[in-house]
């Protein structure tokens, strides 16, 4: 065993022996299926703490000729695979974890060398008959090498990303490093299998767009490697019911990450939740809300409207295509909110190309990073989200003047960012002004409820003692008419399984006076 040639199993064996663990083994299934092909360059990127490590570990451990991986991976699905046995331990591995290399090297513009020069001196222990001591490159060594024994490599590179991360403005270096990839791997027949993972896509420059020839899995495309992305719904509720832990509160916290036909959880938070036995934000807290601040307070057209609308609950279609997978070339607000897809900050859906916000924990996130925010606008927004307990007690108590005047104040609030022209525009005014009633109700947006779809449905949390509500918006109507609609079309129906007090709630704006309206009436079920 080496340090990068061959390295062994003794990391993988650490990840299944922690206290939880999620089988994610038959992803070598598919990396078996690709071995020796057109299709044997595969680069997955996915946010932090979404078990990129890990997999490279893995990988390590089943291809490494140089150790017996049997007895860690026969209890596991793969073990059922017919390739399996095939290729078990059979490959000289070569794993590189950029982001190691980085942190080592003196100065970062020396890094491909820095990289060559050690793995050159570990091949040169086991090869020094074959490498000539002129030999400086390292595909050159790897050439060498194969034409002296016809054994093929199999590359796991962790962190490949990491130079377009922390170098973001060093386009030299990028590229040069490019320039390193493509030629290690690009045709070489040395070359079995590259398994690259990062949080960044592939770089789009150009002329050195040179690494097309790898499968590119990302969080807005993923395919065939959905259910690798992160922890699916369905190992979660095993957990869940393993370590008696709430489920629907699991799913509120970390669910949301549309990725293909699965709906992915974070799985730091996931694991983090289950031995602390609370619900906190994990994986945000790993690093400062400065990350997500420096994006949203970005000065492209709509994206403030956009980071307010994702906050009162909407989806925002964008277009994705244009993102140039790096930190720094912005065009326009889609490529913001790209990176911020690729960082774990935003959900995507790929049928319907739009961005939401995935959940309680990174919702969190964006309230913090506006709070904080210099600028205006974001300060405005933060002033009608302190404001949300006064107008939820005030609901509560059934007190429509005071709930119209509250929300009157809210869209003041909002309108120097969000166009305030139908009954959209308004149901993000009041998702925004009921936001501490997250606290106590699981609140949607346009679900079906018995003959239709109710704007705003409030459904309680287990032993949260308050009543449900349907919110029914009107825009330039009547507040009789929206309470009208809630009776007609049978909008309590949504709440099932729920017995005790409902409070109908109609709201309307006037556009001629510019003042809403609100009537609240309460009903048992």
């Amino acid at each position: 065993m080496g340090i990068y040639l061959n390295p062994g199993n003794e990391d993988f064996k650490i990840s299944i022996n922690s206290n939880i663990y999620v089988d994610k083994t038959e992803l070598i299934e598919y990396t078996n299926s690709v071995l020796n092909t057109k299709q044997r360059y595969i680069c997955v990127s996915r946010p932090r703490r979404f078990g990129k490590t890990y997999v490279a570990e893995m990988l390590c451990a089943y291809y490494d000729c140089s150790v017996d991986s049997n007895d860690l991976f026969k209890k596991y699905k793969i073990s059922k695979s017919k390739s399996y046995k095939e290729y078990l331990n059979k490959y000289n591995v070569i794993s590189l974890n950029i982001q190691q290399f980085l942190s080592s090297v003196d100065n970062i513009d020396d890094l491909t060398n820095y990289i060559q020069k050690k793995i050159l001196n570990e091949l040169r222990k086991y090869y020094s008959n074959v490498i000539s001591d002129e030999t400086t490159i390292l595909a050159d060594a790897l050439e060498e090498i194969y034409v002296e024994d016809n054994k093929k490599y199999i590359f796991i590179v962790d962190e490949w990303d990491c130079i377009f991360r922390e170098a973001k403005n060093n386009k030299e270096l990028q590229n040069k490093y490019l320039d390193f990839l493509r030629d290690l791997f690009k045709d070489k027949k040395y070359v079995a299998l590259v398994y690259m993972t990062g949080i960044l896509p592939i770089k789009k420059t150009g002329t050195h767009s040179g690494l097309n020839m790898f499968k590119e899995l990302s969080m807005t495309r993923t395919y065939r490697l959905s259910k690798y992305t992160g922890f699916t719904e369905e190992e979660v509720k095993s957990l869940c019911n393993k370590y008696d832990v709430d489920f629907d509160e699991m799913s509120r916290w970390y669910n949301g990450y549309i990725v293909g036909d699965y709906r992915i959880y974070n799985p730091k938070s996931v694991v983090e939740s289950i031995l602390d036995k609370k619900f906190d934000s994990y994986w945000t807290s790993t690093e400062t809300y400065e990350a997500l601040k420096i994006y949203i307070d970005m000065d492209y057209d709509g994206l403030k409207d956009s980071i307010i609308k994702l906050i009162g609950g909407e989806e925002i279609e964008i277009d994705v295509g244009s993102f140039s997978n790096d930190m720094t070339t912005f065009r326009s607000s889609d490529d913001v909110l790209s990176l911020l897809v690729h960082l774990g900050y935003l959900g995507y859906n790929f049928d319907t190309k739009k961005v939401f916000i995935p959940n309680e924990e990174i919702k969190q996130e964006f309230v913090r990073s506006i709070r904080n925010s210099d600028k205006a606008e974001y300060k405005e927004v933060m002033e009608s989200i302190n404001k949300s307990n006064e107008l939820l007690n005030n609901t509560l108590n059934l007190n429509s003047d005071k709930v119209a005047q509250l929300i009157d104040e809210v869209h003041e609030d909002t309108t120097s960012i969000l166009k305030y022209n139908d009954e959209n525009s308004l149901a993000c005014v009041i998702t925004i002004g009921y936001y501490s009633a997250r606290n106590y109700y699981d609140i949607y947006r346009e679900i079906p409820a018995g003959l239709g779809y109710a704007d705003l449905t409030f459904i309680p949390r287990k032993k949260v003692d308050k009543p449900a509500m349907v919110v029914e918006l009107k825009y330039d109507k009547t507040v009789d008419s929206a309470l009208d609609q809630i009776k007609r079309k049978k909008y309590t129906k949504v709440f099932k399984s729920y017995r005790g007090e409902i409070l109908l709630v109609g709201i309307n704006y006037n556009k001629e006076t510019k003042k809403h309206e609100c009537v609240i009436e309460k009903v048992k079920k």
